[in-house]
């Protein structure tokens, strides 16, 4: 509280009470030397006036709700007679550069000891390759033959374990199998990483 005030506030009490006057005055006097002190309990005391009212709500006319309603209805309609539109897959799409024609990749000229020499390491392949192949070919009939004698052994002793011998088994799927490759691979390649920058597109729906 400023000094003005206190004084003015004694001034109108000491004309109905002096006594309580000249307690106010002892008051401001302790205060007006300490004024780093609490104001006095007696000292005159404000609150900020609370006149907020809570918010009255707004009367909704229900034909508008209607109408937002009717609204949004049709905005779905539409929304559904659009077909969605379907991401392209980039991979299988041919880029536009490798459809011209004019570019084409002209075969190195080799020299004549060049090319007979891979032509006979061809031959040689296409040999080794053969004979693999004949050795597989006799592996399956051997076991297709010992299987089938094994069978009928089995239904001459147990009809039951020939029926359930003869069901497909689950385990041997899924089936990998690796086939043939133009050249050999190397066992001591060591495959570089390599940088590559990422242009995936993203589609936004």
């Amino acid at each position: 509280m400023s000094v003005a005030l206190s004084r003015g506030l004694c001034r109108v009490l000491s004309r109905h009470s002096p006594q309580s006057s000249s307690f106010l005055l002892g008051q401001h006097h302790h205060a007006a030397q300490s004024p780093w002190c609490f104001a006095p309990v007696m000292t005159l005391k404000t609150s900020a006036p609370l006149r907020a009212e809570p918010k009255k709500k707004k009367k909704v006319d229900p034909r508008r709700e209607q109408m937002l309603r009717e609204r949004l209805k049709k905005k779905l309609k539409k929304m559904e007679k659009v077909a969605p539109e379907l991401i392209p897959i980039e991979d299988l799409i041919t880029p536009t550069k490798c459809l011209d024609e004019s570019r084409e990749r002209s075969a190195p000229r080799l020299l004549f000891e060049e090319s007979e020499g891979r032509a006979l390491l061809l031959k040689e392949w296409c040999r080794y390759k053969q004979a693999q192949h004949m050795a597989e070919v006799e592996a399956v009939e051997l076991a297709l033959e010992a299987q089938r004698e094994a069978l009928e052994e089995l239904k001459l002793e147990s009809e039951a374990l020939y029926q359930a011998a003869l069901k497909p088994d689950p385990i041997l799927f899924p089936f990998t199998k690796q086939g043939p490759v133009y050249t050999p691979p190397k066992t001591k390649y060591e495959a570089p990483e390599g940088k590559y920058h990422d242009i995936t597109k993203v589609y936004t729906q």
